[in-house]
This record gives C-alpha cells, sequence and structure tokens, in this order.
C-alpha cells in the first residue's frame, strides 16, 4: 500500500527539532520507509518562523537553525512533493476560512490537502493521512472528511 503524508507546519517541525512526536516523524519520514511525503509551499515560511521563534525563546542555537534549514533544503529538493499556491488554492481558503475558525495558513495548508484528497480516494492501495499537532486544525480536517494524526499522541 502506497501510504502518502501530508505534514502541517506544526507536523514538519518536528523532524528538524526534537520535540514531542518527534521519533514518529523521523519514522514515517524515513526514505527507505518509501511513504509519499507532501507539503504545501508556504511550509518554508512556517518552518522558518518556528526556528526563529525557538531561537528567540533561547531553545535552539544559531548553529542549530542553520543545520535545520540545511537538512530542511536538502530535504524539500529529494523528498518532498509541495503543492503550490495558486488561485483555487487560494480560493478554497478564503471558503475554509469563512466556514471554521481557522488561521489564514491553517485555511490553507487545509486546503492543500482536500485538493489532493480526491486523487488517494481513487486508489485503494494508497491512503492519504494529514498530520498536524494542531487540535483545532486537526477536528476541522475531520469535518472535512480527513484522515488525520497528531504525532503528539506518539511521543
Amino acid at each position: 500500500m502506497v501510504k502518502a503524508y501530508f505534514f502541517d507546519s506544526s507536523a514538519l517541525v518536528k523532524r528538524y527539532v526534537s520535540e514531542v512526536g518527534s521519533s514518529w516523524i523521523q519514522r514515517i519520514s524515513d526514505p527507505q520507509t518509501g511513504n509519499h511525503l507532501i507539503i504545501v509551499r508556504m511550509a518554508w515560511v512556517e518552518l522558518l518562523s518556528a526556528l526563529s521563534r525557538l531561537q528567540r525563546e533561547s531553545k535552539l542555537s544559531i548553529t542549530d537553525i542553520a543545520t535545520a534549514i540545511r537538512i530542511f533544503r536538502h530535504d524539500l529538493d529529494t523528498q518532498y512533493q509541495v503543492v503550490e499556491i495558486d488561485e483555487a488554492l487560494a480560493l478554497a481558503a478564503g471558503h475554509l476560512v469563512q466556514q471554521y475558525p481557522l488561521r489564514a495558513y491553517d485555511s490553507i495548508q487545509l486546503a492543500a490537502v482536500l485538493k489532493l484528497k480526491p486523487t488517494f480516494a481513487q486508489f485503494r492501495s494508497a491512503s492519504l493521512l494529514f498530520i498536524s499537532a494542531d487540535t483545532r486544525l486537526l477536528s476541522v480536517a475531520q469535518a472535512e472528511g480527513m484522515a488525520t494524526d497528531d504525532p503528539n499522541l506518539h511521543p
């Protein structure tokens, strides 16, 4: 079975910074698993924002951040399928943010994974799982019919 994981930014950061759930994220994103890893283009900005916040809070050094960014850039080039933000995705995200109490970037993440859902639904031998550490976003994703998981439940 082909397994695809769409990482929102709260889950993605756990691959590059040791937090609760990082070990699980590392396991499912290991290239040897053959799993498909998907992110939306603006995850780059959100990851840099999270790393910068952790530095301001003295939880990461400049060296830690540089290492995380270098590894992420490599993974971006070699492992991730990136969903681009286009007009249709922006419109879908706009509808979501009007319907649910979502932050703007969260609505883009959700719109991106929902865009992919019909493609995976066509194949019995494929699954798509939305991974987030944001419980509100997970609740909305579930309401929209997405299969979800929270890395914080995998210490």
